[in-house]
């Protein structure tokens, strides 16, 4: 079973992706983040570097944006002419039938021939702010729907290399070739196969209606200025991987979940009745047991059910992921059938890790040393059967003689990157804290306050599942619980939590608003 679960909170969105209950993906959407991929910006050329043949682009970020003569698209020239006449008002359509374009670059050219600096080009964010580097970016303007994607300047009609069918492809080019407008090339998604002429028309027309937006948005513009900004992240991931292999959406906010349920009536309708609103008192991540799974997940150890365990270190250059047997070393198989069992289960785990975290860029995975070629081989090949599915693009390079076997992943986005290790409530990182028995007599204190002096009449209490079941034992009428209820009024429920630290709480008001307590 496929299931989308997404968790909201004032600052952030985490969406995530479970297969059999078990967590496969987790997104996080920021709401603070202005730059994302797909974004469309009017930027203004600074710094061109000849010995790079590249650009430095102000679109507005901290730090000017990355354009390298590969990235402007052979139809750049023709991108320049149309912004320009678009913002002096001479190009009066969105329409390509009738707009001359001019003639393609060289795939060798210098950068100096095609733009100078202080320049205004339009330009789409390919890799968003990583580290210290501003984003990376490309002139070579896209429109992503939910089965087409829509690029100007272009008359060329293809089909995503995941349709294998030879028939299905030849029937989608004919029916796209159909209908698309003079001057859009079209990229028919995976998502196509099998689809009506009137799900496709649909998808156009959309993709249509944006690129109308880019052209009503470029007239008068100056730059730095965003002139389209993609889905949100939740949408955009609900357009790119929701098929019928999904069985359950699941959202813990009322807005969000009309906005979902808005997207899926318009893109989706089927998948509505897929979309449940999750009213519980306890966190989604909690009841669906996802909290628990991403402490296990991340950090830099992670344990298998088996004893397996991995090490996962970062550094500026690459990732290093090494191999250990754990209790597994004494299996009682031989010591090189040992090692491919252990290596065989690690490679679907560090799959799944890969995914997980967003890990890009360069990857060293030190497995366990086998002596036997068809051992090596047996590994690479469940390697690259593992992250099949992975829709980064990615290689996989053969285990060299050492153990070791390299992997390339696309990185678009910063890292996933979430803490395991928490910070003492009671002591802050000191190393000092108050007593642990003084933990229960400090959340009465402030419950009396807060009933007594503030008049809250109902209230709900958060707090670790140890901290819970000490408060609630006992009988209905002579629990903590219950005591407290009838000696300062109030409608207390208490919610367990295992993402609360063991020494934490929190109050909520009868409108489920955290209580800030001094």
């Amino acid at each position: 079973m496929n299931e989308i679960v997404v968790k909201s909170s004032s600052s952030e969105i985490l969406i995530a992706f479970l297969k059999d209950k078990k967590l496969i993906e987790l997104h996080n959407e920021s709401f603070d983040k202005e730059y994302a991929v797909g974004d469309i910006y009017l930027g203004k050329v600074g710094k061109i570097v000849p010995g790079l043949n590249a650009a430095f682009v102000d679109v507005g970020y901290d730090k000017d944006a990355f354009l390298h003569y590969h990235d402007l698209g052979p139809q750049v020239k023709s991108l320049n002419k149309y912004v320009s006449l678009s913002k002096k008002g001479k190009q009066n359509s969105h329409n390509l039938g009738y707009f001359r374009p001019e003639k393609d670059i060289e795939k060798t050219g210098s950068i100096r021939d095609v733009i100078q600096g202080n320049d205004e080009i339009l330009v789409q964010i390919d890799k968003e702010p990583i580290s210290t580097k501003g984003p990376r970016i490309g002139s070579e303007v896209s429109l992503p729907g939910r089965y087409l994607v829509l690029v100007p300047f272009s008359d060329r009609v293809s089909v995503s290399q995941r349709v294998s069918d030879k028939e299905e492809k030849k029937r989608l080019k004919t029916l796209v070739s159909s209908i698309k407008p003079k001057g859009f090339g079209v990229i028919i998604r995976t998502n196509a196969a099998g689809k009506k002429v009137a799900e496709l028309d649909r998808d156009l027309k959309d993709l249509l209606a944006k690129w109308e937006k880019i052209h009503k948005g470029l007239k008068d513009a100056r730059a730095p200025k965003k002139i389209l900004g993609e889905l949100s992240r939740t949408s955009a991931l609900l357009r790119d991987i929701l098929n019928d292999s999904f069985e359950q959406i699941t959202v813990d906010n009322e807005a969000l979940h009309e906005e979902i349920e808005t997207y899926l009536d318009q893109k989706l309708p089927d998948a509505k009745n897929k979309l449940k609103l999750y009213k519980g008192q306890s966190p989604v991540f909690d009841k669906m047991g996802i909290s628990k799974q991403i402490k296990a997940s991340f950090g830099n150890t992670v344990t298998l059910k088996s004893g397996i365990y991995l090490i996962i270190e970062h550094t500026e250059a690459l990732h290093v992921i090494d191999v250990n047997s754990g209790n597994r070393s004494k299996s009682s198989n031989d010591q090189e059938t040992n090692a491919l069992e252990v290596n065989l289960e690690a490679a679907d785990e560090i799959a799944r890790q890969l995914k997980l975290r967003d890990m890009g860029g360069i990857i060293v995975v030190d497995f366990i040393d086998m002596k036997k070629a068809e051992n090596r081989k047996q590994l690479y090949h469940r390697m690259k059967d593992a992250m099949a599915d992975d829709k980064a693009k990615h290689v996989v390079l053969q285990p060299s003689k050492f153990g070791l076997i390299q992997i390339t992943r696309q990185r678009v986005r910063p890292e996933t990157n979430i803490t395991t290790n928490e910070t003492c409530a009671s002591c802050n990182g000191s190393g000092q804290s108050d007593a642990s028995v003084l933990l229960v007599d400090e959340i009465e204190s402030n419950l009396r306050y807060l009933t007594t002096d503030l008049k809250h009449k109902k209230l709900r209490l958060n707090v670790h599942p140890y901290v819970a079941a000490y408060i609630n034992k006992g009988f209905f009428f002579n629990s903590m619980k219950s005591k407290w209820k009838r000696e300062y009024s109030v409608n207390l429920a208490v919610d367990e939590s295992a993402s609360v630290p063991m020494l934490d709480y929190h109050f909520y008001d009868k409108n489920d608003h955290k209580i800030e307590l001094k």
